[in-house]
């Protein structure tokens, strides 16, 4: 028989919210949510593009649950991530404390950024941000196992990307065969890139565990898993060194249960976000509370994408410096909302 969720009166209890779809001008889309508390404490949270009927679903199961159950409060669909964020800033904003120190750290006082880049061209402009680690994905397949012709192309975007300076993650996306995945891991054994991301889709595991068996090449997955056990699967067949859970996805609980899997195989943890500011804010509160922490991936923004984020989290910059993010050191996830702002880029879909 199914039991009701527990239902409180308590100040730190769920009262309501609201949610804002934003759209940044260069066309970046994501959900930010107000969670409501009865004490008058809200706390916000950030997810990919929700539907209303999926936030109004959300809003009536988590109603009357206290804010301190956020490690047993699940949603359906794409709110999990945004919730459990939301829910731990209240917790931060009721202890008037960083988030990070409710979760246990801090680990570490700054945390290194990863630049999510669209193209070569695009590396200098992210260096100049203050970038000095940058993803750039791999070129597109000729076909299915390439082979040779394949590396070289690989390799002669490794040649141009080394006139820039940095550190590279190479994304595949994917779109590999393992076996042209085998070779590229191969080829760059040499030239040693923070880690070869997503290569190839996970159908076979121990196709992958074999590529990562025979090169030295880090080999990174999980952007796209939205529940644990794929996590699993990967460490338990070894082929994987630096796990990629997605913030928007998992949010900042799951990704600590992750974490803590991967630190009893000596796996490091690069958290993927491809959001807004909200969402930067809470890895480097998830960044500063795990020991096997390696970088957190973020989008590089220009200038009318950085004063839009600026605006919403009323002046918080996302500042970098030589590669490093600074802690945010409010209450809660750090920065302040500035719900003015959000009705300004929000967009009815």
């Amino acid at each position: 028989m199914p039991v009701a969720p527990a239902v409180s009166a308590g100040p730190l209890a769920l009262a309501g919210g609201k949610m804002w779809r934003v759209r940044e001008p260069s066309g970046r889309l994501y959900s930010i949510i107000r969670l409501d508390t009865r004490g008058g404490v809200h706390g916000f949270g950030e997810a990919g593009v929700v539907e209303v009927p999926e936030f109004k679903a959300a809003m009536a199961a988590l109603q009357g649950r206290e804010a301190t159950a956020y490690e047993t409060v699940a949603v359906s669909g794409g709110l999990q991530g945004a919730v459990n964020m939301a829910m731990l800033d209240i917790v931060g904003k009721a202890t008037q404390a960083p988030l990070y120190q409710v979760l246990g750290g801090p680990t570490r006082f700054k945390a290194r950024a990863i630049a999510t880049v669209k193209n070569s061209n695009n590396v200098e402009l992210a260096h100049e941000a203050g970038f000095r680690a940058f993803s750039v994905p791999l070129p597109t397949p000729l076909s299915p196992n390439s082979g040779k012709q394949y590396v070289n192309l690989v390799m002669a975007l490794w040649e141009e990307l080394q006139k820039t300076g940095g550190d590279f993650v190479l994304d595949g996306g994917m779109r590999l065969s393992p076996g042209d995945a085998q070779m590229v891991a191969a080829a760059l054994e040499k030239e040693h890139p923070l880690f070869l991301d997503e290569p190839c889709k996970l159908t076979h595991l121990r196709q992958v565990a074999k590529i990562s068996d025979e090169s030295v090449t880090p080999l990174g997955f999980g952007r796209e898993f939205d529940t644990l056990e794929p996590f699993q699967d990967l460490l338990r067949e070894q082929a994987v060194d630096v796990l990629r859970p997605s913030l928007h996805r998992l949010g900042i609980s799951a990704i600590r249960r992750v974490s803590a899997l991967a630190e009893t195989y000596y796996t490091a943890v690069a958290p993927y976000h491809d959001g807004g500011p909200l969402g930067t804010a809470a890895g480097l509160q998830l960044a500063a509370s795990l020991p096997n922490f390696v970088a957190l991936q973020v989008p590089r923004v220009n200038a009318a994408e950085k004063k839009a984020r600026s605006e919403m989290m009323s002046g918080w910059d996302e500042p970098i410096k030589d590669g490093f993010f600074e802690l945010p050191t409010g209450h809660g996830l750090g920065v302040k909302v500035d719900e003015k702002a959000l009705d300004r880029y929000e967009v009815k879909l």
